[in-house]
């Protein structure tokens, strides 16, 4: 078999362990053919591709980043300007020409819409699911939300010497647009005392009682982590609208952080590193199978996966039950 391999959407840590655990285990496991696609759909469109071998796959376990390259590539998307390229039957064309049996696709929300669209019009499609943000249906993790969620808590646990030396409040703003993941598995693993989630909603006069509760049992500093996509009043950053409101709530002096960008670089964790590596391998089992149309899956502790007309279209939220919201409900932490 002659297999194709691509990456979309956002970069993340773990993308290139994928990258080796597919082509490595479809290369001498299963004797198939590797061709790399570069810059995700993109790169399916320009015929931009190149051929791998066991030999160009090494030193990417640890790397960070996408030795492929990305792109945010739709090829369904009807932009503004009416183009005269049917880009799904080009890309339908070139997989003929390239003579690819199957294409991996490792990406987020966005890539696993454009692959279950590709396999309904009949290309033979298999996905892996990428996001620090963990918010892809039907799957309990995703590689590069363990590696995000580390960063995210160094730099908590950075915070709270600053904040204890100035009895500060300390506001950081970590990634989630429309899930709060992240900041609730580095909010509390980190020891925030207010963590706010886009899917809860919250009282600011709430989390400033919560602050000067603490001042008056001998808390002098607070660490209060924030998801990007909170509620605002629309004109600023989360963190910042936050620091504001609280510093006029409570009179004491509040600091901002973003942490932005360096959530998404750098090298992955050691389980970040083995969940890609479990999950390119169980996508290159599909291929062998001829199990299409699929999206590789972690249920518990197992390996599988799910139909791609399941997932696409579908976000997993934080939902009030969760155990780790219950438990900082439990512990006096504020959640809004």
């Amino acid at each position: 078999m002659r297999i194709g391999i691509l990456t979309s959407g956002g970069d993340c840590p773990g993308i290139n362990a994928t990258i080796r655990g597919v082509c490595k285990t479809a290369i001498n496991h299963y004797g198939m053919e590797v061709i790399g696609i570069h810059s995700g759909f993109q790169g399916l469109l320009t015929k931009d591709v190149e051929s791998f071998t066991d030999k160009s796959l090494s030193g990417l376990l640890n790397l960070g980043g996408t030795m492929l390259g990305t792109s945010r590539e739709k090829p369904f998307k009807k932009h503004g300007v009416v183009s005269d390229v049917d880009k799904p039957a080009l890309i339908e064309k070139n997989v003929k020409e390239l003579g690819l049996d199957c294409i991996v696709c490792i990406g987020g929300n966005g890539t696993q819409k454009t692959a279950a669209k590709l396999a309904a019009r009949g290309l033979n499609i298999v996905s892996v699911p990428k996001t620090i943000d963990n918010d892809i249906w039907g799957t309990d993790f995703s590689f590069g939300f363990d590696s995000a969620v580390s960063i995210a808590t160094d730099a908590i646990d950075r915070l709270h010497s600053t904040a204890s030396s100035h009895k500060r409040v300390m506001v950081i703003e970590v990634m989630g647009h429309k899930a709060g993941w992240i900041a609730l598995y580095s909010g509390m693993a980190g020891g925030g005392d207010v963590i706010l989630i886009p899917e809860l909603s919250y009282n600011i006069h709430n989390i400033g009682d919560t602050i000067l509760n603490r001042l008056k049992r001998g808390k002098p500093y607070s660490i209060v982590v924030v998801a990007e996509g909170i509620q605002t009043d629309g004109r600023k950053r989360a963190a910042e609208y936050i620091a504001q409101e609280i510093e006029y709530e409570t009179g004491i002096e509040t600091r901002e952080t973003v942490l932005g960008y360096i959530q998404r670089g750098g090298s992955p964790t050691p389980f970040d590193r083995n969940l890609s590596t479990r999950m390119g391998g169980h996508a290159t089992e599909l291929i062998a199978g001829a199990r299409f149309g699929r999206m590789v899956t972690l249920k518990g502790n197992e390996i599988s996966s799910a139909p791609l007309e399941e997932i696409a279209g579908k976000l997993k939220l934080v939902t009030e039950e969760h155990d780790l919201v219950v438990q900082g409900k439990r512990m006096g932490i504020c959640f809004g």
